[in-house]
């Protein structure tokens, strides 16, 4: 297999600690010859360890994409919002792209990056990693096998944990839909692929429920400063003391704590809790999305699913039940268990997987490595995540969203002819 050079356009949590991290795990098999990234001190660490000159680091996306084409493809890592205008520039310089999901916020620039994919003949593959999950990769084979018959329904949750949402989802970079997405699109835009996956059809209904129940102004506690440093009085009783969680939380300080800063030290760590959006009371902040939402959907094949994301979890975690007419398979992904019943005889079979060694389920490793063969084999072989198989899950997040504002159940056929036209 060929060696594959890629340009990194934003060097944050995913695009640097996450994707581009499999170079320097594979060398013989990928290098990030370039990088775009508009913090200095981001741009300067990553391409210190990536071995990247000076020359061919760049602030921003635009100066990388205007130099000639230099590599074989290109990371787009940037926030939400900007995914869809460095996609299609690099698409049309010339580069196949990994998208980070999801791969746009809007249905129409969703659709666009498709037709630009087919338009100039690239790889666009979206980084829906739980496709590549041993967990869900297991399901998979498990249903295609016949192991539960015919499949009937299928009831999903996703448990974000409290520190996870509040980190992200009250406090971060995704807690206002306007500045970002709706939360079922930036965040549960993996489990409506999964469900569209699994089903294997197509979606023809959506509904959806949900609200911003709790992270409100109304529930804060009495005398709740607008900073948990600014000698809040219930530091020691709130489960969201920000301190304590950057600081003390091994949940925080292994990875989340560098959201707020590149240098992990207590100093560096309270500086940014007095002064970013991470030190901000949850119950002071500009978030609009939800913190819990439920979705149903019926398919094609009269296969039907529920969906639940709620906000109020100790652990990250999925569960999934799947019923069909010979037995049934209950799974949980961060445990890496699986039992299948059996209805004809009543037995029960155990599956226990093994641990993961990358984020995810160990899907982030297994994405990258599919991606890298992929672009090597110049597109003569398929990929799990391509954007015209990626697209058809986000705008069934769009419609659930469409769903949980307007109160009524969104006909995909017609939700889809509208935005065509």
């Amino acid at each position: 297999m060929k060696k594959v050079t890629a340009i990194l356009i934003g060097a944050g949590l995913r695009g640097a600690r996450t994707y581009s991290a499999y170079g320097l795990e594979h060398p013989e098999e990928l290098k990030i010859v370039a990088v775009a990234e508009p913090d200095p001190v981001r741009r300067e660490n990553f391409a210190k360890a990536h071995g990247i000159p000076e020359e061919l680091q760049f602030d921003s996306y635009e100066e990388l994409l205007g130099k000639e084409k230099m590599a074989d493809c290109a990371l787009v890592c940037t926030q939400d919002t900007m995914h869809f205008a460095p996609a299609a520039m690099a698409l049309e310089k010339g580069y196949h792209v990994l998208c980070e999901k999801p791969m746009a916020t809007t249905a129409g620039e969703i659709l666009e990056m498709g037709r630009l994919a087919e338009k100039y003949g690239r790889i666009l593959s979206i980084c829906h990693v739980l496709r590549y999950s041993p967990f869900f990769s297991k399901i998979k084979s498990l249903l295609e096998g016949g192991s539960i018959g015919r499949l009937i329904s299928i009831a999903h949750i996703e448990q974000v944990g409290f520190w996870h949402n509040a980190h992200s989802f009250v406090r971060g970079n995704w807690r206002n839909a306007e500045l970002s997405s709706p939360m079922i699109l930036a965040k549960s835009c993996h489990d409506m692929d999964i469900l569209l996956w699994l089903a294997d059809s197509t979606c023809e209904r959506v509904s959806s429920f949900g609200s911003r129940s709790f992270f409100r102004k109304e529930n804060m506690p009495e005398g709740a400063p607008e900073r948990c440093v600014e000698g809040c009085p219930h530091r020691d009783t709130c489960e969201f003391y920000a301190p304590r969680f950057y600081l003390e939380d091994p949940r925080g300080r292994d990875g989340f704590v560098y959201a707020l800063t590149e240098d992990p030290s207590p100093a560096s760590v309270m500086e940014a809790l007095r002064t970013g959006p991470y030190g901000r009371c949850v119950f002071r902040c500009d978030n609009t999305v939800v913190d819990h939402q439920v979705v149903n959907l019926e398919f094609a094949n009269q296969v039907t699913a529920s969906f639940t994301m709620c906000a109020f979890t100790d652990v990250c975690a999925r569960e999934i039940h799947l019923m069909g007419t010979q037995g049934e398979i209950r799974g949980d992904m961060e445990k890496g268990e699986i039992e299948v019943i059996h209805f004809l005889d009543g037995t029960r079979e155990n599956i226990t997987l093994p641990a993961p060694t990358s984020g995810h389920g160990g899907s982030d490793s297994r994405m990258m490595k599919d991606f890298v063969k992929l672009i090597a084999a110049d597109g003569k072989i398929t990929g799990k995540t391509l954007a015209s198989v990626s697209m058809e899950s986000h705008l069934m997040a769009l419609a659930a969203e469409q769903s949980r504002v307007t109160g009524k159940t969104v006909e995909m056929k017609a939700f889809k002819e509208g935005i065509r036209a």
